[in-house]
């Protein structure tokens, strides 16, 4: 049987506590009766203990996070996501299940929790590891029960590492706001730059946009970063999270509605239809769009 190894404290602080904590919660009997039954409902027992080398009745949180840190590409992005997704889904709760369904995903997200601590504090300077990273892992649950991530097309765990970095970003921000200059006289400054606050909210959108299949680069360019390109990415986003366009119908708009837009022809070729049949798409998912702007009658 595989042995599985025991976690190693991922920082010093809040971090190593968690670790602590989750240690104790993989002997509690009640714990892993509930992640077995959980896997068992989902249908992700028998998948989870094959790349686990296990015993289906004998899945407990080891395992489970085990599934969410595949290693040498034995398990496969489909079930990380898969697994990922349904503690999402049962982490929308109100019961104390929901509250360890989020839990064991703070568990899993903590390596890139330590990451934003870390820039965090190197980027703002004044706060202790400790401060930011209470407000990352309460920025990180908070986001994970939210019952955002699990309807978001793309890789759930990028989108719950974004939604989470914007947060704090936002936070920080606020709270630099709060402590800094005279915010009336500062009303008065012209400075066209974004704040951190708004310029983690771009990064989040741009990053979010890509995973989604929105974009062709990771990043956009001087030109696609325009309020106005990332109003339209942010609406389409929450058009196809809210389930008022389909995925196909999000990229006929955003792949036209840009700096550089994709020939219909190459797109409908990459869709697998007609450019005839993809024009016609995006004109009536630019209907429903502009639908959700109206206001109600």
């Amino acid at each position: 049987m595989l042995e599985l190894p025991t976690p190693i404290p991922t920082a010093r602080g809040i971090f190593a506590r968690l670790d602590a904590e989750w240690a104790e919660l993989c002997e509690d009997a009640s714990v892993r009766a509930a992640v077995t039954d959980w896997l068992m409902t989902d249908h992700l027992a028998d998948d989870v203990a094959a790349v686990t080398d296990s015993w289906v009745r004998a899945l407990g949180p080891e395992q489970l996070l085990a599934a969410l840190h595949p290693g040498r590409g034995v398990l496969s992005d489909a079930l990380t996501d898969a697994v990922l997704r349904s503690l999402l889904v049962r982490a929308t709760g109100h019961d104390r299940s929901a509250t360890l369904a989020a839990r064991i995903i703070v568990q899993a997200m903590l390596p890139a929790a330590v990451r934003m601590t870390r820039g965090q504090v190197r980027g703002t300077g004044g706060r202790t590891w400790d401060d930011v990273g209470h407000m990352v892992i309460a920025a990180l649950f908070e986001v994970a029960r939210s019952g955002r991530i699990h309807t978001r097309p793309g890789r759930p765990a990028a989108n719950l590492a974004l939604d989470t970095l914007s947060r704090v970003c936002r936070e920080l921000a606020a709270d630099c706001e709060a402590a800094g200059e005279d915010l009336t006289a500062a009303e008065h400054l012209a400075d066209p730059t974004p704040g951190p606050g708004a310029r983690a909210h771009a990064v989040a959108i741009q990053q979010a946009a890509h995973a989604a299949g929105l974009t062709t680069d990771a990043s956009l360019g001087e030109a696609e970063a325009s309020n106005a390109r990332l109003e339209l990415l942010e609406l389409v986003l929450e058009a196809m999270e809210q389930g008022s366009i389909s995925h196909a119908d999000g990229q006929a708009i955003a792949w036209h509605y840009t700096t550089n837009p994709i020939a219909d022809e190459q797109a409908a070729h990459r869709a697998g239809t007609t450019a005839a049949a993809w024009r016609r798409r995006r004109s009536r998912a630019v209907d429903r769009l502009k639908s959700r702007l109206r206001p109600a009658a």
